[in-house]
């Protein structure tokens, strides 16, 4: 929504291209040299931080509307998502707290509780990984800022949006053994310290520098390069790449890496 009589016609007449009391958040992690972060969105009429999110139109697959928000969010298209939790606890879109004047001064729309946004809402989550050093966070005409924070030094979300990065997070982490990760988040050619470091930081736990790499060899997702990189005196790693097709083939049906 880029202008105001965008932004009117959606809060009066949204439910008839949208699914009402059903909604998107995404918790978008983004990795860069050895950093973990989560991208989050202030709106214009809530005072703290949440997720970013949206509604679904009703033409829309619950994961082209994951990916229509995180596009929205990010300015990239087409990244790894993965549906991790519904939640629809009474009492989470705290309706009793909504206030029709701050909604008149934020939006320059009237509207009253009866409103099909003023209602108990279940919200579907996604988690999607991205590299956040390529991305360039969009807010829109109803949210003031879009920024990304650090996994361990984020502000107190508002709704139940805390318990919602908990739970992305901790499916994103299992689900590193069962798919690989890695091809929008590296370079195209990276010594095995960089995809180790990688599945460390978003893991957060320490791996096996000697075995780690080698379960990867294994199932097929790395080519080791005739190429090195000269990082200093005597040091000139081996450079890899992903096989696509093996990578690709993955993705679709999952591995064990333990």
């Amino acid at each position: 929504m880029d202008t105001q009589a965008e932004i009117e016609d959606f809060i009066l007449n949204g439910h008839l291209r949208y699914v009402p009391h059903v909604s998107i958040d995404c918790a978008i992690f983004g990795y860069h040299e050895q950093q973990l972060k989560v991208l989050l969105i202030k709106h214009k009429y809530i005072e703290g931080w949440c997720l970013p999110g949206g509604y679904i139109k009703r033409t829309e697959t619950l994961v082209q509307a994951a990916n229509r928000n995180v596009m929205e969010r990010t300015g990239i298209n087409n990244l790894f998502l993965q549906q991790f939790k519904a939640f629809g606890d009474p009492g989470r879109a705290r309706i009793n707290e909504f206030d029709e004047e701050k909604w008149f001064r934020v939006t320059g729309v009237r509207v009253t509780k009866n409103n099909w946004l003023i209602d108990q809402t279940i919200s579907i989550g996604f988690y999607a990984i991205t590299d956040f050093s390529r991305s360039v966070p969009k807010p829109d005409m109803m949210s003031e800022d879009c920024a990304w924070f650090d996994i361990d030094n984020l502000p107190k979300l508002e709704f139940d949006h805390d318990e919602m990065v908990k739970e992305a997070l901790h499916t994103m982490r299992v689900q590193l053994y069962h798919y690989p990760i890695g091809y929008n988040l590296l370079p195209e050619k990276f010594t095995l310290t960089e995809i180790h470091a990688l599945y460390e930081t978003l893991l957060g736990k320490k791996l096996d520098i000697s075995n780690f790499p080698k379960k990867l060899m294994a199932l097929g997702l790395l080519k080791k390069l005739n190429e090195k990189r000269s990082i200093g005196p005597h040091r000139s790693p081996h450079l890899y790449v992903f096989d696509k097709d093996a990578y690709d083939k993955a993705l679709k049906e999952g591995v064990v890496l333990s």
